[in-house]
């Protein structure tokens, strides 16, 4: 069964930095896609970050040059650091794999900007 363990959300101040984890219960390399979305209260879920078949990324224009997506296989771990924070950041943030047309997410971290 697949799990998808998501840490390191919190509150940080506008300007200020956090790094979200993501440990998967087996290879990252076993998805097609994988990464990071987000649904802040009263908005969709929208996509903020993912590695597409392993090579390419993809990243929401609103994050562009603050977040950026990385991994570790060894951990079987996607990161997704974020800088420059807004308060328009604040959401709940998660972890996401695709496996062909299964769709698998994790419980799902809050992320608060704010003063």
């Amino acid at each position: 069964q697949v799990q998808l363990v998501e840490s390191g959300g919190g509150l940080v101040q506008p300007g200020g930095s956090l790094r979200l984890s993501c440990a998967a219960s087996g290879s990252i390399f076993s998805f097609n896609a994988m990464g990071w979305y987000r649904q802040a209260p009263g908005k969709e879920r929208e996509l903020v970050a993912v590695f597409t078949l392993g090579v390419s990324t993809n990243y929401a224009d609103s994050v562009k040059g603050r977040f950026t997506i990385s991994r570790d296989p060894a951990k079987n771990t996607v990161y997704l650091q974020m800088t420059d924070m807004k308060p328009e950041d604040t959401a709940v943030y998660y972890c996401n794999g695709r496996r062909l047309d299964t769709n698998y997410w994790g419980q799902g971290t809050q992320v608060t900007v704010s003063s």
